[in-house]
């Protein structure tokens, strides 16, 4: 079956000397991986490295094979080409953050449109805006939604986080609490936007302490979810914001 659909670049790995797997979450049929070959070496032709830095936004055509096999792509085209994320450092160590979360976050060949679209737009924010020191904690909890464990104060099945008392219910040892002062920003997060950015100003200490509580938040809430290797990068690169 031919597909036309938009994609968004999650992360790719090397194949051999000249070949790359690319990891894509698509807007029709959710992750898909595809082999490039040749593409580490071919001088010229229609799909290059370059269209596959992490988070790019990509128009595809491939042939679908239902198989869990590696996808072919017949065509690549750029369709939002960013003017900032690749160079500016601050920017480009926030998209290779979110990239490496979304890497261990979205896991399904499934599609879910309205995730789709939170990330185009969420990306578009990134690249149009100046002031993005916040920006990650605030796609954090946004992503939340999407992935089905938006905190909230009702007893799941599940774990779920107790604003009122600070802590994740059912844990109940101390380093599972949140500090106190912590609880009125978290909660003011909850029903933020990227627009609330300006008004929402924190300082170092303050910004890597809440970025660790939602970091533990999604290790409690997804399995296999891990801290992301550039975690430590980006907290050194905010500390200076």
């Amino acid at each position: 079956m031919l597909v036309k659909t938009k994609a968004i670049v999650l992360h790719t790995i090397k194949y051999s000397d000249s070949s790359l797997i690319g990891h894509c979450y698509t807007q029709t049929l959710g992750k898909q991986s595809f082999i490039l070959k040749g593409i580490l070496t071919a001088k010229r032709g229609t799909i290059r490295k370059s269209q596959f830095q992490v988070l790019t936004q990509l128009e595809i055509l491939f042939d679908y094979k239902n198989n869990g096999n590696l996808q072919f792509l017949k065509e690549v085209k750029v369709i939002h080409p960013y003017q900032t994320i690749p160079n500016r450092i601050e920017k480009n160590t926030m998209a290779q953050f979110l990239a490496e979360i979304l890497k261990n976050v979205i896991l399904e060949e499934e599609a879910n449109p309205s995730l789709y679209v939170f990330l185009e737009t969420a990306l578009h924010w990134l690249d149009s805006n100046d002031e993005i020191s916040d920006f990650h904690l605030i796609f954090l909890i946004n992503l939340t939604k999407y992935l089905g464990i938006f905190p909230n104060n009702e007893p799941q099945d599940a774990l779920y986080f107790n604003l009122e008392a600070g802590c994740f219910e059912a844990l109940l040892p101390r380093e599972q609490y949140i500090d106190g002062d912590q609880i009125p920003v978290f909660r003011e997060l909850l029903g933020m936007n990227f627009g609330d950015i300006l008004s929402f100003k924190l300082n170092r200490m303050k910004r890597r302490e809440l970025l660790e509580t939602l970091i533990r938040y999604f290790e409690l809430h997804l399995l296999g979810f891990s801290k992301p290797k550039s975690l430590q990068i980006l907290n050194e690169i905010f500390d200076d914001v």
